[in-house]
This record gives structure tokens, sequence and C-alpha cells, in this order.
């Protein structure tokens, strides 16, 4: 897996995070940050990401309402919710309407944070090349049936 390749985008409306998360990361990752979700949109304009990262509670919008604003558009990307709060209500929402992949609670822990990423990327590399295989097959079926409606098989 080359590190260099995978793209992050970390949202949290305080400062001192982007700053840890940053520093954590930035010889494993590509890490962009944004301080807001309405930053963190202008980004995402003219950057692609593999996994965003959103602090749950911030202000404006939420973490969930964030992830939720952006599958139509970005459906790709792995999200992955952090909190400090051991809200359930926002943890049964990121999974059901924000289609996160993981809930982390802060305070993160390095090396078991770097491991959700990793595995965060690898499941995002399996989807791209599940839809891949998936669209191969649908060409060849495709073909097939043609071949089939011109007799060149029975």
């Amino acid at each position: 897996m080359e590190k260099q390749m995978i793209n992050i985008l970390y949202v949290d409306d305080e400062v001192h995070n982007l700053v840890a998360f940053r520093a954590a990361f930035r010889r494993s990752f590509n890490i962009f940050t944004a301080e807001s979700a309405k930053e963190a949109l202008v980004i995402m304009q003219t950057e692609t990401f593999h996994i965003i990262v959103s602090d749950q509670r911030m202000p404006v919008m939420t973490g969930v309402d964030f992830f939720q604003s952006i599958i139509a558009n970005y459906p790709d990307p792995v999200r992955i919710l952090l909190t400090g709060y051991a809200d359930i209500n926002a943890v049964i929402d990121a999974i059901n309407n924000g289609q996160v992949y993981m809930y982390i609670n802060k305070p993160w822990q390095e090396k078991e944070l770097k491991m959700s990423l990793e595995k965060a990327f690898e499941l995002f590399a399996l989807r791209r090349e599940n839809k891949r295989l998936q669209e191969q097959l649908s060409i060849v079926n495709e073909q097939l049936e043609f071949m089939f409606r011109q007799k060149l098989i029975s």
C-alpha cells in the first residue's frame, strides 16, 4: 500500500486537533484539514479524497450532517466520525444516515487511528476494484447477449 497516495481530509473546528492530526499522520498520508464543513466542501471541489474524517460536534453543521450532505456528490470516500462525547444517537445517525464506516472516540490513540485509517483505505480500494469488476462483467454480459441474438452462440 503506497501511503503517500492516500488523501485524507480531516474536518474539526478545534485548530489544535487539526495540528495534532497533521503532525501524527503527515509522514504516512497526504493530509488536508478544514476548520468547518463549509471549508471542507471548498477543498473537496479541487482534491480527491480516499478518506474523510470529521469531528461530530462542530458549530453550524455536525459531522453526521456534513457526511449526509456529501453523499450524493462524493459517494466514494470512506467516512470516519470522531467525537469526544458518548452520544449513542449520533453514532446511530452516523451509521444510518451518514454512511459512516467507523466511529472513534476522542482523544484518539495514534497507533489505533493509524490502523483504522489503513483499514479504511483497504475498504476504499476493495470498493473501487469491485466497481471495476462489475463494469467489466456488465460489458461481457452485453457482448454475450448480442452474440446470442445474432445466433452466434446457442
